[in-house]
């Protein structure tokens, strides 16, 4: 008997969306994020904190690490198999 064991590669894309309004912008995803893609805005929220925004949209893999540690939960990742 002969077992085949296929591995698959799945490709992931990603987004986020950003309560700018909860956003402090404490900068601690903006290390976190292995692909570079977010970055703090140069515009403030009217609380006067710089806030979170997607800097290279298209990198975006999904990867979750951005939520994962903002302190605010004010990051939501949205991602889709491509």
């Amino acid at each position: 008997m002969k077992i085949v064991i296929k591995s698959f590669i799945m490709a992931l894309k990603g987004a986020i969306a950003v309560n700018t309004e909860r956003c402090k912008g404490c900068g601690v995803c903006v290390v976190q994020c292995p692909t570079g893609v977010i970055a703090l805005n140069k515009n403030v929220n009217t609380k006067g904190y710089n806030y979170l925004y997607m800097a290279n949209p298209v990198a975006c893999t999904g990867c979750t690490n951005c939520a994962t540690v903002c302190p605010d939960a004010c990051i939501t990742v949205y991602r889709v198999k491509i």
